[in-house]
C-alpha cells in the first residue's frame, strides 16, 4: 500500500494490519452500516499488475479464460488464471485504462502471479508492473453510491462492469448499487473526504475491508487465495456463470479441461452461499466440509468466508452437488457446525 496513503487512512480511524483496513473502531456496526446503508471502504486487500505494450492484449487473450479482446476503455470483465492441468491459479478483475490493461487479484498473490506472467512474456512486446502503490481502488456500496458518484464525477456507468473513465482514474460499476473506483494514489485522499464527509445522509459511512469481503461472497464472487490455488476448476466457483469465462475464443493454459468439463463431462461440484454459526473461530479459506454421505472424505471447501452483519459468517463453499441436494454438510469435520444454504444472486442452472 502506498505509505502515504496508509498514514491518511490511520489519521481518519482505520485499524490496520499487514497494511490493510480492518475497522474504522467497530466491526459489526461496520457490517450493520454495509448492509443496510451506503460505505466507503480502501479495498487494499487487492493489488493491481500493469500489463503494458504494443501485445498486451494478445497476451492476455492466451493467457486468461475470458475473452480479453471484449475488454476496452468502457466494459471491465471477470477472469481467472489457469494451470496446464484447468485449476485456478488465480481470479482477476481486469479493465482497460488509455493502452494499458489493469488486473487485480489479491495482494497476497501479486508478486508469484506477476513472476508467473513473467514467464509467458518471451519476445512479446509486454511490461508488466506492480502499481499497487501507484493506484488506491475504493468500494462503494449502497443506495446513496449514484448520487454520491454523479456529485463528484458528473456520470455513472450503470451497467454491470461498465467502465467511467475520469481524468484521474476510472468508475467500474461491480453490480446494483455497487461500484469500484480506481484512482491514482495521490488524488486519493480528495475523493475519500469528498465521498465520506459529503452532508448527511448522502455521505457514506467508513468501513473496514472485511465489509466488502462479506458484499462479494453476498454477490457470489469467488476470490481465489493462496490457501485455494489449484483446488477449483473454473466451473466450480460458478466462473462461467458471472461472466470469467469464454468458451468461444482460442487456447490458454487449462482451456481444454475447462471446456471438456462444460461440453463432455459432469459438473459434480458448484459453488453455493451459505451462512455459518459460531462467533469463537471463523472459518478460513481451504477449510475443509464434511457430509454423511462421503464419511471420512471430504465433500468441499470453503472459498471465501467473512463475518456476517446478522451473526455468524457467510462462506462461499463449493461441495459436491449431491451431497448439497441430500445431506447437512459440516463445517471441518461431521461434529463440525453445519451450512445453512442461502439463495445466490444468480441462477446455478439445470
Amino acid at each position: 500500500m502506498n505509505i502515504t496513503w496508509q498514514d491518511f487512512l490511520q489519521q481518519h480511524g482505520a485499524v490496520m494490519q499487514d497494511g490493510i483496513v480492518q475497522h474504522f473502531g467497530d466491526l459489526p456496526s461496520e457490517l450493520i452500516a454495509t448492509q443496510n446503508g451506503t460505505v466507503l471502504c480502501d479495498l487494499g486487500q487487492f493489488g493491481t499488475l500493469k500489463i503494458s505494450g504494443a501485445d498486451a492484449q494478445s497476451f492476455l487473450q492466451n493467457l486468461l479464460s475470458s475473452d480479453v479482446s471484449a475488454v476496452n476503455v468502457q466494459r471491465a470483465q471477470l477472469s481467472s488464471l489457469n494451470s496446464p492441468k484447468g485449476r485456478m491459479i488465480a481470479s482477476l478483475l481486469i479493465w482497460q485504462s488509455g493502452a494499458d490493461y489493469y488486473v487485480q487479484l489479491p495482494r497476497s498473490l501479486c508478486a508469484a502471479i506477476q513472476k508467473k506472467l513473467a514467464m509467458y512474456v518471451l519476445r512479446a512486446k509486454v511490461k508488466i508492473e506492480d502499481v499497487s502503490t501507484q493506484v488506491v481502488s475504493l468500494g462503494l456500496a449502497g443506495a446513496g453510491t449514484q448520487a454520491l458518484l454523479q456529485q463528484y464525477f458528473g456520470a455513472i456507468p450503470t451497467e454491470k462492469f461498465a467502465v467511467l473513465q475520469h481524468a484521474q482514474g476510472s468508475v467500474i460499476c461491480l453490480g446494483e448499487q455497487r461500484f469500484q473506483i480506481n484512482i491514482a494514489a495521490e488524488f486519493a485522499a480528495d475523493v475519500w473526504q469528498k465521498i465520506s464527509t459529503a452532508a448527511p445522509p448522502k455521505n457514506a459511512q467508513r468501513v473496514g475491508a472485511p465489509c466488502w469481503d462479506w458484499l462479494q461472497i453476498r454477490a457470489g464472487i469467488p476470490v481465489i487465495l493462496p490457501a485455494t490455488q489449484e483446488q477449483f476448476v473454473a466451473q466450480m466457483v460458478n466462473l462461467e456463470l458471472i461472466g470469467g469465462v469464454s468458451f468461444k475464443k482460442g487456447c490458454y493454459p487449462g482451456q481444454e479441461i475447462v471446456a471438456r468439463m462444460q461440453y463432455l463431462g459432469k459438473l459434480k461440484r458448484r459453488m453455493y452461499l451459505a451462512n455459518i454459526d459460531g462467533e469463537n473461530i471463523a472459518p478460513q479459506a481451504g477449510d475443509e466440509l464434511y457430509s454423511a454421505e462421503m464419511e471420512d472424505q471430504s465433500c468441499g471447501m470453503i472459498v471465501n468466508a467473512a463475518a456476517a452483519p446478522n451473526g455468524g459468517y457467510d462462506v462461499l463453499a463449493v461441495v459436491q452437488i449431491s451431497s448439497q441436494e441430500s445431506q447437512v454438510i459440516h463445517w471441518k469435520s461431521l461434529q463440525g457446525a453445519t451450512l445453512k444454504f442461502i439463495p445466490l444472486p444468480y441462477s446455478l442452472g439445470k
